[in-house]
Order: C-alpha cells, then structure tokens, then sequence
C-alpha cells in the first residue's frame, strides 16, 4: 500500500519459516524482520503472561562495522530499549485473558535508508507477524508517526522533515480505537494532539486493513485458547470472607503502608481459615483475593466518585517544593506528591561532556541528558540494585523530551546539561515528579528555561458505559485501573505526553475529557512550584563552570590549536580552563576563576593577534645571525631585529649584545605587504623612553617646535 508517498510491503512465507509467524516489512530501503513464537504450553504455576519484546538494529543495515574489541553487536542501545518498549504496549492488552504461555517477539533491521525510522516498522510487522501465525491474538494493530510542519499533519515524516516539525508523535491503534500515544511537542494544544492522533488513526485503519488480506492470503487456523476453569466453590468463600472487610479498608484514609498490612493480615486470615479445606491453594486465594481488590476499588470509584485515598476523581494529593537541597550541586530541587518524591540534582558541563549517539543514523551528538532511578527502598521492598532497567530508561527518555523543547538555544547557553531524579518515594507517578523537580533544579542552577514545565499522570476506570478519568493517579489505581495517561507541559501547552491502555482501546472522548482534565491539574502544579521559585536565577552557581565566549578568525584555528595540539595544551596547562573551538572560529573557554579565565583569553589573544606597525612588544630572541635576531614578538610570529636597530650605539656582532632566550622589548617599525615580513626596533625603542623621560610625546610637537 502507498503510505506518505512511499510504498509499505509485508511479505511473509519466504524467511524465518520455523517461527509461528515472521513477517519481512519494508518501506523506504528500511527493512525489518520480525518474528514472534510462543511456547506449546504455560509453565506449572505461571501466573503472568511472560511476552518479551527484542528489537536490534544491525550495523551492516547502514554499512557500518561495530566499534569495541569485539567487532559485533553488543548490549542494545537506548534507542532499541525505547523501541521494545513502544512494540510491546500497544500489542499485549490484545492477548486473551489468562494467557500465560510464554511469548517471544523479535525484531531485527537488516536495513536502513537512514530516513524511514524502523521504530514504528516494528510494531506493523510484529502485529502481522501474531496475525499470519497460530498464537491467539485479538489484533492487528498498528503505529504510524505523526508529525506536523507549517500547520500540515505528515504521516511518518523522514528524519529529515522531523527537524522541522514542531511535533513528533507515535500512535498505535486497533481499527476501532486508540491504544497507545507517544511523543513530544512544542507546546501544542490539546485540541492540536487530539487532531493528531484522529490523522494517525485514519492511516493505521488502512495499515490494519492490509494486514487482514496478508492473514487471509496465509489462512491460518489459531490455537484454540481455553482459560483454566475457576473453582467458584473457592471464589464464594473467599468473597464472602473478604469483600466486607476489603470495602472498609478500601473506604478508610490511611497511608500506603498501612493499607498494605491491611491486605497482608486480611489474606493471612482468609488463608488459615481455609488451610484445612483447599490444601496447596494458596495461588488460587491469592489471584481471588487480588480480583476482590480490583473490583471493590473500581466499584467505589464508579459508584461513590471515591478514591482509595479519598480524593475525589480531579484531585491532586499535597504538594511540596524544595529548591536549593543539595549545597554543592549546581542545582537541586525536592519534589513531593503524596507519597511520591524525588530528589533531583542539575549538572552544567561543556561541550566535551556532551554524549556521543552512535547507531544507524549518522552520529550525533546530545547536550541535555535526564537519567531517571528507581531504587527498590522507594516502595519499601528489596531488590535487585544494578544496571538501568527498560523502565528507568522509558521513564527518564519521557521527562527528558517533555523539557527538552523549553531549554534556551545553545548559543545563548553553551552549556551540557544533566539532570538526574532519584525517586526516593513511590506511589504513582514519579516520572511526572521527575518533571517537576526537573524543571525546578533547572531555575535553581540558573538555567534561563522559557516556562516551567509539570507534568501529572491520569488513569481510567471503565466498565461498559460507565466511565470515570482519575487525576494524578496512585499505585494501586494505575494497577488496578485501565489507562496511564502522562501529560507534561507549560501554561501555554503540552510538551510532553504517553499514553498507555490495559484494555482493548478508548475512545475520543475519553482522550478528550483526560486531557481537559490534564490541563487544569498541570496548572494547579505550575502553580504551587512557582511559589517555590518564580523564575530562573540570575546567575550560575559558583560551583559550575562559567563560560566565556570570544571569536579567531576561522584561518587562525589552527594556530590557537598547534602543531598536534600542541599550543592548546599548553593554554589548558597555564590557565587550568577547559576550551572548545568551533569550526566558525567561537571559542568557549570555561573556568572556574574569571583568573582563570582571563589568562586563557589572553594567551588566544596573542596567539590571533596580527602585529601593528609602531607598536611595541615584549619578545623572545629565537635566533641569532650575523646581520641580526629574530624575536618573537607574539605566538608564532617573529620579526627581524637588524643589527643596526639593536642599540643608538654601533654592535659589531650580534651576540655580543643577545643571545637566544634573551627577553628584549621591541617596536615594530614596518610590515611588508607582500610578504608580510617584520621589521623591529629595539633602538626605536630606546629613543621613546628617552623622549618620555623628557616630557616629550606625540602630543606636545608643534608646527613652531617640531622636534
């Protein structure tokens, strides 16, 4: 099918023929194969679906060879780790309830015309993957990307028009509603993102619609599924012996940590009461049990508009905002929300700190960098404590992209900026956390942002037709619920936001009603975070380092650099500044010390400094001859100081006056245009001083007295 003016192909039955399903999708020269396989039967005592998600990108896609000892693919990049995550959304509500047969999709790209993304590739093939193979599956889905230049919506943009665009959005979708949003925007509306996702949805219908015909060509007869049948017997005795109870704890305002015993000493008593009748059923109380809590919390949040906290469905718990926490940070904020909180810290670097981003697209370079951590004491448990998990990656890949957009141009603000929010408490929506805290770090280093940015979590309580949109979101309802809608942005619109569904999709209008309801929460946080700090500070910390900007001609470069960097080494040695030269000659110099700093501008400076006629230097004799010296007068350059000039009195020989290294104070009396040779003076030197001694200056000749 024909798809932003270029051709979209799925072929299967050729490649990957002994996986249940593998389909080959091209667009563009970018090519995917994406295979899926799943398991014959659920393990003994599974009680979660375990789909895992690969997508890799091979370096030969773009004729390249891995960098490394190794010489082959390693640990997948961000990019891909965002990517698994933005396959594996969409596609797991559509699996049937209960299935926990363990399900493997792989996604690989085999080629790259470094223009179509094989991000949203992924997604396409693998739904057509699940459709051309056995494995039950409630789909197809499918991802578009949306982007928008000159007010005009584009359907997977190139790499080339996003740099234009003033949105980027990811949609995955069913043909009949939406279950997946991704991206980021320069502040857009609420009605411009609703419009964008209607424009993805119309082309993901078409996108779906062929891979029904491929499925059909392929005529496979699915695994008939059929759920473990439930003990009702167990079901009754166990609602009977928790539902009253759960509706109280339910009903009561305690604190995360209470109601979590609660749960615990109410299963431990359920369990004992029923040891003795359903021996080695403990998994099965556990799932009924767990059920009970679901619907009981639903139920009141339809019925009663109650939370589990006793809010009401718009509320926002208690905010506090603390900027200035860490005293040798060069910005620091604290930011809690209920039983949320985040410690963040800024770090101003220079442009050597700026990450390198090497994959398939020609390598680049990052400025600002947000890393998000999740340690296991944030919600009171034990844990694995090591590497960066996909979560944490997806988390702070969100917070970055939605403050990205208000960071003041490079060329105003030459600086590597690093935030870092560790989430030191969790109970829903610490990425949202992070984006305050980020925001507030920011001002508080001084960052000259152009709005504060906040960002709130929403969810969704939906049975049939009764609906109910939650604002700022707990734990347990973004569990127990069927959406988490994160929205960031600034007074004047959204910059960030993802969307994700446990359910088979929603509709407009509830997008429509959780993104109003959005807004007047963001506002509400903007609020209370401009009381903290109203704007920027007007300067850096000490701490950081401070950059000064001064511009060479672009034929100097080399000359401040040296033969093999040889004289910005030295520069970087005397003054203890760290330098950056641009191509178009802009040198930023930062220091810790305006010493520092100083003594750096001035050592460029007379390395680019061109002489002057009648101007008078401090030199260096680096050469001595019989008919006179060379000095050198500024770095690099060197004028000849002939043996008439050296003294008012007659030298017979050279070296009787200067040897080499000897330190002379000489005039420059001309500079030959076609050669640009020197011609200095110590003489003429000497009669100036003699002349000032005197009285005598420029100044002070006239016509009657012109000596």
């Amino acid at each position: 099918m024909e798809l932003g003016g270029r051709t979209l192909k799925l072929e299967t039955g050729k490649l990957a023929k002994q996986a249940n399903g593998s389909v080959m999708v091209t667009y563009g020269d970018t090519v995917v194969l994406c295979t899926v396989v799943a398991a014959e039967a659920a393990k003994e005592g599974q009680d979660f679906f375990p789909l895992q998600v690969e997508f890799r990108e091979k370096t030969a896609a773009v004729g390249k060879i891995p960098g490394g000892f190794f010489k082959r693919e390693a640990r997948p990049s961000e990019k891909e780790i965002l990517t698994c995550r933005l396959i594996d959304r969409p596609i797991r509500p559509l699996f049937p309830e209960d299935f926990m047969i363990e399900t493997q999709i792989i996604c690989t790209v085999y080629s790259s015309d470094q223009e179509n993304d094989a991000d949203v590739l992924g997604a396409i093939g693998s739904s057509a993957a699940l459709m051309c193979s056995n494995i039950p599956f409630e789909g197809p889905i499918a991802e578009v990307r949306v982007g928008r230049i000159n007010g005009e919506f584009i359907v997977n943009p190139t790499h080339t028009q996003l740099k234009e665009s003033d949105m980027d959005m990811i949609v995955g979708a069913t043909e009949d509603s939406i279950v997946m949003v991704e991206g980021d925007s320069k502040e857009a509306s609420e009605t411009d993102i609703l419009a964008a996702i209607k424009f993805a949805h119309d082309n993901i219908k078409q996108i779906c619609a062929l891979q029904k015909e491929l499925a059909a060509e392929r005529n496979v007869v699915k695994k008939e599924f059929v759920p473990a049948e439930k003990n009702t017997a167990l079901i009754d005795e166990v609602k009977a012996l928790a539902s009253k109870v759960m509706g109280e704890i339910h009903r009561s305002d305690v604190t995360k940590d209470e109601r979590s015993q609660k749960y615990k000493e109410l299963y431990e008593s359920i369990t004992g009461v029923l040891a003795e009748k359903y021996p080695e059923q403990d998994k099965a109380i556990a799932k009924i049990f767990d059920d009970i809590q679901y619907y009981d919390m639903r139920e009141m949040i339809l019925s009663e508009g109650r939370r589990l906290d006793g809010r009401k469905t718009t509320d926002i718990r208690p905010i506090t905002c603390e900027v200035g926490y860490l005293p040798r940070n060069h910005g620091s904020a604290l930011f809690t929300r209920g039983e949320t909180q985040s410690l963040t810290s800024m770090t101003l670097g220079t442009k050597s700190d700026q990450q390198i981003i090497d994959g398939l697209l020609p390598e680049d370079k990052k400025r600002f960098m947000l890393h998000y951590n999740f340690p296991p004491f944030s919600t009171g448990e034990t844990g694995r404590y090591g590497g960066t998990g996909r979560r944490e990656i997806g988390h702070g890949h969100l917070a970055e992209r939605s403050l990205e957009g208000m960071l003041p141009p490079e060329e105003d603000f030459p600086y590597t900026i690093r935030i870092v929010s560790d989430i030191l408490e969790s109970n829903g929506s610490s990425s949202m956390a992070t984006v305050c805290a980020g925001t507030l770090a920011m001002m508080d280093g001084g960052v000259n942002i152009k709005r504060p940015v906040a960002g709130i979590a929403m969810g969704l309580i939906k049975e049939g037709d009764r609906v109910a949109v939650l604002s700022d979101i707990l734990g347990n309802e973004d569990f127990l619920g069927d959406m988490d809608f994160k929205v960031c942005g600034t007074t004047e619109g959204i910059t960030g936001f993802q969307m994700d569904i446990k359910i088979k999709g929603v509709s407009f209008e509830i997008m429509e009603t959780a993104l109003a309801q959005a807004k007047e929460g963001r506002l509400h946080i903007l609020n209370i975070m401009k009381e903290a700090i109203a704007e920027p500070r007007a300067k850096i910390s000490d701490y950081a380092p401070h950059l000064y900007t001064m511009t060479v001609p672009v034929d100097m470069i080399g000359a401040v650099i040296g033969p093999g960097g040889k004289n910005i080494r030295h520069i970087i040695e005397m003054s203890g500044a760290e330098i950056n030269i641009d191509d178009d000659g802009t040198v930023v110099i930062a220091a810790l010390s305006g010493e520092s700093a100083s003594i750096a501008q001035s050592m460029i400076a007379k390395i680019t400094e061109v002489p002057e006629k009648g101007k008078t230097y401090d030199g260096k004799v680096v050469k001595t001859t019989d008919f006179g010296a060379f000095v050198e007068i500024l770095p690099g350059k060197e004028g000849l100081l002939h043996i008439s000039q050296i003294d008012k009195k007659r030298v017979a020989k050279v070296e009787d006056v200067l040897k080499r290294g000897d330190k002379i104070t000489v005039k420059v009396l001309e500079i030959d245009k076609a050669t640009g040779k020197v011609s200095l003076s110590h003489k003429a030197v000497m009669e100036d001083e003699e002349k000032a001694a005197k009285g005598i200056t420029e100044e002070t000749k006239t016509e009657e007295n012109p000596a």
